[in-house]
């Protein structure tokens, strides 16, 4: 019989072993994967970066989404409170042309009309999160000013442009209307309405061509207020779609890296039974010589 005179090499290589074993469950354990570093499945850890590549893009498009939401919902009650206080008007331009009315009672419906113009002007310059929404791509400022020196009496100074958000991979939308479309557009100017309503009542004449313009107006500007409602509808689509997606990816991460936590723990036990027995055969070994194997 061959006896292994020096048989420590191999016990503390063995002893490495267990205690490595050792190490990657009480890993798995406390981090609930078995997959922590390349090493421990290459495949599965080449397709976790893929993972979590998506993961992250759609994490950003979801963002993207949260932040437009509130700005349609914030430029939806702008436009629904414009055709509230248009009704208003409407109504007030119906009971002066009635004729009933004294020069007193019209000039007090007149100074109510120019309030209701002054509030259109403060809903048009409406923010979110300090950025006017109806001024085109220039948000820095307020679009619309009083300035006595044209028609309306109300400068317009936002431009046409329109912002657009990525939402998805090749999918964007528009995030606006310019008060150039919504407020001053050609033939439907919200505020030239008002206006030409506020000098009839004043004046106590031309209350048919001042009504038939406010109605328009307001027509008008209800018809545009679709836009927001269906560009909510989309948004709110892809945020389920894209909620939906960051779900599969996180199934798909759990499937590939999560940790057989039973596993893990059985291995746990086995690898330190495994240490303290060779440890114990250490300390056996230091103790015989070659004459206690030959025994």
């Amino acid at each position: 019989m061959r006896v292994n005179p020096y048989p420590m090499p191999d016990l503390l290589a063995a002893l490495n072993r267990t205690r490595q074993d050792t190490q990657e469950a009480l890993l798995e354990l406390s981090s609930g994967r078995r997959v922590n570093q390349p090493s421990d499945d290459p495949a599965a850890a080449a397709i976790l970066v893929q993972n979590h590549d998506q993961t992250t893009v759609t994490e950003r498009y979801l963002q993207s989404l949260s932040s437009i939401q509130g700005q349609f919902q914030t430029a939806d009650s702008a436009l629904n409170s414009v055709i509230l206080v248009m009704q208003r008007a409407l109504t007030l331009g119906v009971e002066g042309a009635n004729g009933t009315l004294s020069d007193t009672d019209r000039a007090a419906v007149a100074a109510e009309l120019q309030g209701i113009q002054d509030q259109l002007i403060s809903l048009g310059n409406t923010s979110f999160q300090g950025r006017a929404l109806f001024a085109g791509t220039l948000t820095n400022s307020p679009p619309f000013v009083k300035d006595n020196t044209v028609a309306s009496g109300v400068r317009y100074d936002g431009n046409d442009a329109v912002n657009a958000v990525q939402i998805g991979d090749g999918y964007q939308i528009a995030v606006n209307k310019p008060g150039s479309q919504l407020f001053v557009a050609p033939g439907h100017d919200v505020f030239q309405a008002m206006t030409g309503l506020i000098q009839a009542m004043q004046s106590n004449t031309g209350f048919t061509a001042a009504m038939t313009s406010l109605r328009d107006a307001f027509d008008y500007t209800s018809g545009q207020r679709v836009f927001y409602g269906n560009t909510m509808n989309q948004a709110q689509a892809q945020s389920t779609y894209l909620g939906a997606a960051k779900l599969q990816l996180s199934q798909q991460e759990n499937n590939l890296a999560a940790a057989d936590l039973a596993d893990a723990a059985s291995r746990l036990v086995n690898s330190e039974t495994a240490t303290n027995a060779t440890l114990a055969a250490i300390g056996r070994i230091s103790q015989l010589s070659l004459f206690d194997f030959l025994k």
